[in-house]
């Protein structure tokens, strides 16, 4: 993977998570009947891989990460 393209994932992974935050955190609507989307896991695992995607970018600029 390219750098380019791996900042580009990172960045729309931590949207993603952030906007997935906030519908996650708007009060339940129960006459319109229930969430069909988990925000909450959505944006774990969308922040999970920002993660990812910033241990990728440090490698990329020539950090050694792990043994």
């Amino acid at each position: 993977m390219t750098l380019n393209l791996t900042v580009a994932l990172c960045v729309a992974c931590m949207a993603i998570a952030a906007f997935a935050g906030w519908r996650g955190a708007k009060p339940p609507n129960f006459a319109k009947g229930p969430r069909l989307a988990p925000w909450r896991l959505i944006m774990v695992t969308c922040a999970a891989l920002a993660l990812f995607f910033l241990v990728h970018i440090v490698n990329l600029l020539g950090v050694t990460t792990g043994r």
